[in-house]
């Protein structure tokens, strides 16, 4: 193998494994230990697929142009986002060409292949957060709770799908359920992210929340939260809650290690909110993140009304 040859491949490696390296930094487990290994290794492809597509659609892939390189694209236009996502999702339909030769050439692609052939997962939720990565360059403004959930029928709910898909336990009402958790992690991290959306001029509190509360885009730009602000914050995670609150059966419904990691996932939503109603709603400072004791004691909490409603 050439010097260069070694180079390629070493940068190739090393954009794959700062993709997935971000696991560590997510708000809720992704792949935690306690699971079974095929589990892991097809939720991390997954999660790597994800994180990827996230990145593209935010700006932030990794410096040196090796993800637009893997999909084709000229080194030069890898700031263009749309032309990213566009080669993107023709790289991803070569993981779901049936006996194709052509195979993806994005390493997290290929990495895909066994999860996709080994659970026979549907291109459709893959597709899906591709889409919401293209939508958020083309709308900035969300007018109201119904635009925003059709939003999260894209940039969350797919995740969840997939969750249950590879772990054998999707039926109608799990995806029922799934969703109404996934759509409120999504709004509750972007109540966390108000101030770091706002630097990417995006704003994802409905306009006619804001103007009912009479809050305005510049009172979003303060260094802390006005009285308004606050106000409308704690009216969007009481909405959140509720999602939380009607997916909750979905955790009673699964058993085993499954149960746990979804115990994960709604209790950490119900620790997040907990965290942004101890700042007074003030989330402009950063973004409020709760504290390890208060994410074990939510997650006790899941898991203990499972018990009695299972």
């Amino acid at each position: 193998m050439t010097g260069t040859r070694q180079t390629r491949v070493a940068t190739s490696a090393d954009s794959a494994r700062a993709t997935l390296d971000k696991a560590a930094d997510e708000n809720f487990p992704v792949a935690p230990f306690f699971l079974p290994r095929a589990w892991r290794d097809d939720l991390m492809a997954v999660y790597g697929f994800a994180r990827l597509v996230d990145d593209i659609g935010d700006g932030d892939l990794a410096p040196g142009g090796a993800d637009a390189r893997h999909l084709g694209v000229d080194p030069a236009d890898a700031d263009d986002r749309l032309v990213m996502l566009d080669a993107f999702e023709t790289d991803l339909r070569r993981v779901f060409t049936p006996d194709g030769d052509d195979t993806p050439h994005h390493p997290l692609l290929r990495g895909l292949l066994p999860a996709v052939r080994r659970c026979s997962l549907d291109p459709e939720p893959f597709a899906g957060l591709i889409a919401a990565n293209r939508q958020d360059q083309l709308v900035r403004r969300y007018k109201t709770f119904d635009e925003l959930l059709a939003y999260c029928e894209l940039s969350a709910n797919p995740v969840g799908r997939l969750v249950l898909q590879i772990t054998g336990t999707a039926s109608p009402e799990r995806v029922r359920r799934s969703d109404a958790v996934c759509t409120a992690l999504q709004i509750v991290e972007h109540l966390q992210d108000v101030t770091e959306d706002l630097a990417r001029d995006r704003i994802y509190l409905p306009a006619d929340d804001m103007q009912r509360f009479g809050v305005a885009e510049a009172d979003l730009a303060a260094p802390a939260g006005s009285a308004a602000v606050r106000a409308l914050i704690a009216y969007e995670c009481e909405r959140a809650g509720r999602l939380l609150d009607e997916g909750m059966p979905l955790v009673g419904s699964v058993h085993g290690r499954l149960r746990l990691l979804l115990a994960g996932f709604v209790g950490g939503g119900r620790a997040a909110l907990a965290a942004i109603a101890a700042a007074g709603h003030d989330v402009l400072p950063g973004p409020p993140r709760p504290a390890r004791t208060r994410l074990l004691r939510e997650v006790g909490a899941v898991l203990r009304r499972a018990r009695r409603e299972g």
